[in-house]
């Protein structure tokens, strides 16, 4: 219940409140009791009542008319607390539909989110079994984001960003740890099966709470550090018993976590302070990150390489291996550009625990498509280090 209450200027003691006007006319004072009305519990107040009130006025108390009118004592108006507004303007009640807008927005981005990425990796992973060539698929990833949003601005889909030699400045390192990471996965992912690379990724919000313990001076409570016991111990015992374990995919998964944690820092940085939304910051990282991967690219694969391995690989898969290159393309870009979205409205820390919870739904995905193979021990080391990002969430 809500409550306003108004006192006349004059002042007036519990005495008062309860007792007419002094003797005037020949009568003797009379008094009027006022209903019990029990506070709750732990309350301070002197009045309270189990259900709403609506009084609009007190005159007086008693009955006599031979009492002139009084200005009123108290006005009181109430309201109950689930109602969108008060009957008194001044006392204002939270609106839950404003409260809820942003976190219905934020759960259809990560749900859209996890979604393509499942998709992606799935498209990746036949591509990369199929055409083992992870350095230009890295590329084309890159080059289709570029290419889909440069066309949606020339064609006005999407509002242009307006930026500046400043903008592309605080940038750079955004796309350096972006490229690296991207790459990074991409090599993992093309030596190891998927739901190990992502069972090790699993393990970015220890890398993102060490960066930024180190690095940049945050502190954190002490839960926060214990739940990253059983994440690092859960990747550890998994990788250990991985059955098809290789050396580079660990390596590329470990270099990864390190580099996407940067990005997101830098990122989230980079993103304050400037008009440019999440959407055409995620393209401009792609642009930029292009620029720096080609030359790369070019030097440790080569077009040579490229050219010999697609006539071979066309030979052996068909047709649908370019349908393949294409999805896995587009649908990169697409979760990148839904994830920069949800960056735009969270906390790089709550962005490493979404996209870690977004790996269950990728390892289990993978695992059954793939059919791959996997030891009780390799499964339970998954689930202790899953289990230990539920607790680093629930400390955060």
């Amino acid at each position: 219940m809500i409550c306003s209450v108004k006192q006349s200027t004059a002042a007036l003691g519990v005495p008062d409140l309860l007792r007419l006007r002094p003797k005037a006319s020949g009568l003797r004072p009379q008094y009027c009791l006022l209903p019990s009305m029990p506070a709750p519990k732990g309350s301070n107040s002197i009045f309270s009542a189990r259900k709403p009130l609506y009084v609009s006025s007190v005159e007086a108390f008693g009955s006599s008319e031979a009492v002139s009118p009084r200005k009123p004592i108290f006005e009181c108006k109430a309201a109950e607390a689930d109602q969108s507004q008060p009957l008194d303007a001044n006392v204002e009640l939270p609106d839950k539909k404003a409260a809820t807008g942003p976190n219905l927005k934020i759960g259809f981005y990560f749900a859209t989110w996890w979604a393509l990425n499942v998709v992606f990796n799935i498209y990746n992973k036949k591509v990369l079994n199929a055409y083992p060539f992870p350095w230009l698929t890295s590329t084309l990833s890159l080059a289709a984001g570029s290419l889909i949003m440069l066309v949606s601005w020339v064609l006005r889909i999407a509002e242009a960003p307006k930026t500046d030699l400043d903008f592309w400045k605080s940038l750079f390192p955004v796309a350096v740890a972006h490229t690296i990471g991207h790459v990074a996965a991409t090599v993992s992912m093309s030596k190891v099966a998927v739901s190990f690379t992502h069972i090790i990724k699993s393990g970015e919000p220890a890398f993102s709470v060490l960066v930024s313990r180190f690095l940049l001076g945050e502190s954190f409570p002490v839960p926060v550090y214990l739940s990253l016991v059983p994440i690092i111990g859960g990747c550890a015992l998994a990788a250990v018993t991985e059955l098809n374990f290789n050396m580079i995919g660990f390596m590329g998964a470990m270099i990864s976590n390190l580099a996407f944690v940067f990005r997101n820092i830098f990122s989230k940085k980079g993103m304050k302070g400037n008009s440019v939304s999440g959407m055409n910051y995620y393209a401009c990282l792609s642009i930029l990150s292009l620029v720096l991967l080609i030359p790369f690219a070019i030097a440790v694969e080569g077009p040579q390489l490229w050219a010999s391995g697609w006539e071979t690989s066309l030979a052996q898969i068909g047709p649908q291996l370019i349908w393949w290159l294409v999805a896995q393309s587009v649908f990169y870009h697409l979760y990148n550009q839904v994830s920069y979205m949800s960056l735009d409205e969270i906390s790089p820390l709550t962005f490493s625990v979404g996209n870690t919870m977004k790996r269950i739904s990728v390892i289990v995905s993978s695992i059954i498509i793939f059919r791959t193979p996997i030891q009780p021990v390799n499964a339970l080391g998954a689930a202790i280090a899953v289990f230990g990002t539920f607790l680093y969430s629930q400390a955060k």
